[in-house]
């Protein structure tokens, strides 16, 4: 218990490392100066540009990967596996919203979702990355696709994962949506008021389709 409360410690360290804030201090910028006010990739992008919001994205995804990992590994004793990984990739989810670095004001945590599963669960993310494009090139909305896709996660665990790890799963998943909302409740809101920012743009599916 002691190897995976320090493996979970390491990953919320980890977490805490902001790509947005770290490569903004680079620029000079702020970002929870701007826009929505939020640390995560699409304030990033929508502030500073395309390779900046990618560049925030990969530093992200990565620290979710690498949590995930090192929980997976057997150290000092303990046994490693799926339920540490997990463990540890949680944490480095909270630490990017609850930033220890930045005065635990972070982003929304989905990037480092994305990366944990694509560690640990390359189907789950294939999941998770196709309903939030198919709801982001018909509606607009990133919240909206972000949310979705992790209550997605939810069906994909239960219909994809075998006998043997699917209780891991289904429990992960319902955590992992569960945290996506509360994380986006305040897009949520907006989204109810209408007033939540459209990437009209990324409308790709609704242009095709008016045609």
């Amino acid at each position: 218990m002691s190897v995976l409360l320090a493996k979970m410690l390491a990953g919320y360290l980890l977490g805490s490392v902001s790509g947005s804030l770290w490569l903004g201090r680079l620029r000079g910028v702020d970002i929870r100066t701007m826009g929505s006010g939020n640390a995560g990739g699409t304030n990033a992008f929508r502030t500073q540009g395309a390779w900046f919001g990618i560049s925030v994205g990969l530093v992200d995804v990565g620290k979710g990967l690498l949590a995930a990992w090192l929980g997976g590994l057997a150290l000092w004793g303990d046994e490693g596996g799926l339920v540490p990984a997990l463990c540890t990739g949680a944490a480095a989810a909270a630490g990017h919203v609850w930033p220890l670095y930045h005065g635990l004001r972070g982003g929304r945590g989905v990037a480092v979702v994305l990366g944990v599963l694509l560690w640990l669960w390359p189907a789950g993310l294939g999941v998770l990355a196709a309903v939030l494009l198919l709801t982001l090139t018909t509606t607009g909305y990133v919240s909206l696709g972000s949310v979705l896709g992790a209550v997605s996660l939810v069906p994909a665990a239960w219909l994809l994962r075998s006998e043997s790890d699917r209780p891991v799963w289904l429990i992960a998943a319902a955590v992992t949506a569960a945290f996506v909302i509360f994380t986006h409740r305040a897009n949520l809101a907006r989204l109810r008021a209408r007033t939540e920012h459209r990437f009209e743009r990324a409308r790709v599916l609704a242009r095709l389709f008016k045609r």
